[in-house]
């Protein structure tokens, strides 16, 4: 399925050293990859110098504004610790699930009417609590499979 009618995609994450290449910041790493393709007449963006990922909404909003687009031509890039890494969903019109940055958005934008790629990051079988892993370094392994599945879930949307 190729998707029609995005004009944005925003990867989140938070900026700064400290968070650099770690689980959380999937949505940063996709971007990244996009760019290096060059595969995409999408804009790209992140919000790596501006905002922390909790407060993405406001920065979002301001964005498609500027550029001039409906909440409907956006995509929402992320990290998901409810699917097993190496997995990716896209979905449409959903709620948060509990994910801070996207729940900022959603009430920014005041819908849940636009579209968001997710990218899975949990490892195991066993549940931990998202905040044990999120900001834990990506290791060698799980980089590489990160970087498969950005370029599966690359060629759905492109």
């Amino acid at each position: 399925m190729k998707l029609q009618g995005i004009k944005l995609i925003i990867g989140l994450g938070n900026p700064g050293k400290e968070y650099e290449k770690t689980y959380h910041n999937a949505g940063f790493l996709f971007i990244d990859y996009l760019n290096k393709c060059q595969m995409s007449d999408v804009r790209c963006q992140t919000s790596k110098n501006d905002v922390y990922m909790n407060e993405s909404g406001k920065f979002v909003a301001k964005i498609i504004k500027k550029i001039g687009i409906k909440p409907t031509e956006l995509m929402i890039v992320h990290d998901d610790s409810d699917i097993e890494i190496g997995k990716y969903k896209i979905s449409f019109s959903r709620g948060s699930a509990g994910h801070n940055g996207v729940e900022s958005i959603i009430k920014a934008l005041k819908t849940k009417n636009f579209w968001r790629l997710r990218f899975g990051i949990k490892r195991g079988l066993k549940r931990k609590k998202a905040g044990e892993f999120v900001l834990k370094k990506i290791n060698k392994n799980d980089f590489e499979i990160l970087k498969k599945v950005f370029e599966e879930a690359m060629g759905e949307i492109f």
